[in-house]
């Protein structure tokens, strides 16, 4: 097709299109505009009232979740055997007859039959008890600490599924955006087709590409419904319980540094708790194997009951204490285990506390390269990959360049597009992941991503 200089500003008359590049190209700016405008508004858009909401989602696995509950529950119950370690052992009581010969019951006849009543407690060691009450206390406060470090990993998991849903969500949203932008491909390829001026070839190849966009719809649909299955489980609800579209996310404010991270989660970490009440406990296991070089008391009083007359009753009171007499083999034994188990502790703590600090770094780290890199796809790679295929668009229209040419660029749009998106959803997660760490969420119900 030739082009009247008279005319330098002609439509092609077979398609309507813009056969002139430098014109295309000016006119394509108000379309890069808008399309930059719609891509980054979600970020500031508010949510739907029918979206579904991560702090309603949080309040609910606090109140519904199994594994929450369960914890909850196992909590209760190791308070009540505080006061059980505190309390003396139930004291025995006996009653029994004693009788002279097997002929005929003798009471009141023999000065040796008598009906007999005894009571006898047992008396631990001073110090015993009060150290088992002590050891029971802190494994009660190991069990809540437990409890606490499960309910920041069920929001954390919470979190996380909700951002995966969202990811999906917004993936979508992309392909269908960019659906558009391939059949725009494609008109332009059947018109130079029909024109004699590109081959089937590039028809098909633009046809391709659209299609399988739409397979990877298809699968992300597919993700969709496992990833909701997964949170309705860590929710508490039935698996196939309905859930909406997650709310539109701007990205999570987090100010602090790495130090004041580091400083909070050996300072509150409630994994660091538990393994610091497991040492306790164990401290006060190493005292009572050596209170066990003491003997325990039982105290027997004893009233023998005969029939009267020239028969008085008799009573007695006595004291019972074993003796650790195979202290070598027992006590001594029970001590040495009692030392190895609170070394074992120590060690369990250092590590606990260095594979935290580990996470949080590692967290930490993923947080920044992912605000670096989401800065690089905002304000870089994305505009200026749609603006260059734009102008491969342009061109192509106008009878320049190659199908392949604008694909790809399109492709790398759309890759850059998901990055931006991935990388958001790597940083929430990561904030998540440190504030589960650092305990000190509130179980993200205060400045939970609406």
């Amino acid at each position: 097709m030739r082009i009247n200089p008279e005319r330098p500003e002609r439509d092609d008359e077979t398609t309507g299109k813009c056969i002139l590049f430098p014109r295309c190209f000016v006119m394509s700016f108000f379309p890069s505009a808008f399309f930059l405008l719609t891509f980054f508004l979600p970020l500031t858009a508010s949510a739907e009232s029918d979206r579904l909401s991560l702090r309603d989602l949080i309040q609910e696995a606090l109140k519904s979740s199994p594994e929450i509950l369960s914890a909850q529950a196992k909590t209760k119950a190791s308070e009540f055997k505080i006061p059980q370690a505190e309390s003396l052992p139930d004291p025995m009581f006996m009653f029994g007859y004693q009788n002279e010969g097997f002929e005929r019951y003798t009471y009141g006849e023999s000065p040796d039959a008598k009906w007999m009543f005894s009571l006898s407690q047992m008396f631990p060691y001073p110090g015993k008890l009060s150290l088992k009450g002590e050891m029971t206390t802190r494994d009660t406060e190991g069990q809540k600490a437990f409890a606490e470090a499960l309910k920041l990993r069920n929001v954390s998991n919470v979190k996380s599924l909700y951002y995966d849903l969202f990811l999906s969500y917004r993936d979508i949203d992309l392909i269908r955006e960019k659906t558009a932008l391939f059949e725009r491909i494609e008109e332009a390829a059947l018109s130079r087709y029909s024109t004699g001026m590109a081959m089937q070839q590039e028809v098909l190849m633009a046809q391709t590409e659209k299609y399988m966009l739409m397979e990877r719809e298809e699968m992300l649909k597919q993700k969709i419904e496992s990833t909701g299955a997964m949170l309705n489980a860590a929710v508490g609800r039935e698996v196939n319980a309905p859930l909406s579209r997650p709310d539109e996310l701007s990205p999570s404010v987090f100010n602090q540094n790495m130090e004041q991270l580091l400083s909070l989660a050996v300072e509150k970490s409630p994994e660091l708790k538990i393994k610091q009440k497991m040492l306790a406990s164990s401290e006060i296991k190493e005292r009572m194997a050596e209170k066990d070089y003491y003997p325990d008391f039982t105290v027997t009083g004893t009233y023998e009951k005969r029939s009267g007359g020239d028969f008085l009753d008799m009573w007695s009171l006595t004291t019972a204490f074993n003796i650790p007499l195979f202290y070598k083999s027992k006590q001594r034994q029970a001590v040495y285990e009692a030392k190895a188990n609170r070394e074992e502790a120590v060690y369990e703590l250092e590590g606990a506390k260095l594979m935290i600090t580990s996470a949080v770094r590692d967290n930490y780290s993923m947080m920044k390269t992912a605000e670096r890199l989401m800065e690089l796809y905002k304000n870089g790679l994305i505009p200026k990959t749609y603006q260059d295929f734009e102008a491969a668009l342009a061109g192509y229209i106008a009878g320049k360049g190659e199908t392949l040419g604008v694909i790809t660029r399109l492709k790398s749009l759309v890759d850059f597009e998901m990055l931006y998106w991935r990388q958001f959803v790597e940083r929430e997660k990561a904030i998540a992941r440190l504030d589960a760490l650092t305990g000190t969420t509130g179980y993200g119900v205060e400045g939970v991503n609406q």
